[in-house]
């Protein structure tokens, strides 16, 4: 089966690097990099897993703070305990998603179950970093929680599976209220199956897979790469040949601000940083319950 020869094309490809985040547990992130800082007004795309964990083996993110933007895992295998200094607790299992929007500033941590830790098993899941814009950069923190099962899942006309966390693609939207007009996607394709997305030619888009190979806008795109799409067209299909594949689509209006990182905050400007890093220092986020 051929890709659509109208739409968008493929601006650049990126391959993913390996590191450890947490409390050790290993991750693959096709960004941010030296060569690719961001793709407004997504931040960070991090891939753990796929990976069998004996008893014990399981491990987390113990407590550590956010402000500036917006973090999305969503859980694939596995289960994890999350809980923040505003009081928020839930578990997110398989299939279900936590969007935390760290705004003003919050300490958070991502710890797997007892339960969890105690069996072992799979542990698989994705972490994406969605900016906001500074006008909403101080906004109070907030915790959404979908469970395993409510996600839409839509079959596109070619064959392929969709689970749609935000934004609306092939008849279904996703239930997370966003903060920035977005798309974020989950595909999976069996060999010889396709899908196709439209997105304004104003917006960013690409797409990561997660397992096997793709085909993106005509282009051969291997495991654990990124292809980031250019912005001459609306439409661009994502289509699997020989193999099946499971890839991340994600586009999103630019925020099209200046943009200062370091660590667990994102900000505008080095002074704002300074003051994110004081106010941390200061308990001002506020302080993991003992």
């Amino acid at each position: 089966m051929t890709a659509l020869t109208t739409g968008r094309t493929v601006a650049r490809t990126a391959r993913p690097f390996h590191t450890h985040e947490g409390a050790g547990f290993p991750v693959r992130r096709p960004f941010p990099t030296a060569e690719l800082p961001f793709v407004d007004p997504f931040l960070m795309i991090d891939q753990v897993g796929p990976v069998d964990l004996a008893p014990g083996e399981a491990k987390g993110a113990p407590p550590h703070p956010h402000r500036g933007f917006e973090t999305i895992q969503y859980v694939l295998d596995g289960d994890v305990a999350n809980a923040d200094s505003r009081g928020h607790r839930a578990v997110v299992r398989a299939g279900g998603v936590q969007w935390l929007t760290a705004g003003s500033g919050i300490v958070h941590e991502a710890l797997p179950t007892p339960e969890f830790l105690a069996s072992g098993g799979r542990q698989h899941m994705l972490q994406i970093w969605l900016n906001l814009p500074a006008r909403l950069k101080g906004v109070p923190p907030r915790s959404q929680n979908v469970e395993p099962g409510d996600l839409p899942v839509a079959v596109t006309p070619g064959g392929a599976e969709l689970t749609v966390l935000a934004g609306t693609s092939h008849g279904v939207t996703g239930p997370f209220e966003t903060r920035t007009p977005v798309l974020v996607a989950h595909g999976r394709l069996t060999p010889g199956t396709r899908a196709e997305f439209t997105a304004p030619a104003d917006h960013n888009a690409m797409v990561y897979v997660m397992r096997g190979e793709a085909t993106v806008a005509g282009e051969h795109l291997p495991d654990g790469h990124l292809a980031v799409l250019a912005g001459d067209g609306e439409r661009f299909t994502v289509e699997a040949a020989d193999t099946a594949a499971e890839v991340l689509v994600l586009t999103g209006e630019p925020i099209g601000e200046s943009v200062a990182r370091s660590g667990p905050f994102v900000m505008n400007t080095a002074a704002e940083l300074r003051e994110a890093e004081r106010d941390f220092r200061q308990g001002l986020m506020g302080r993991m319950p003992v």
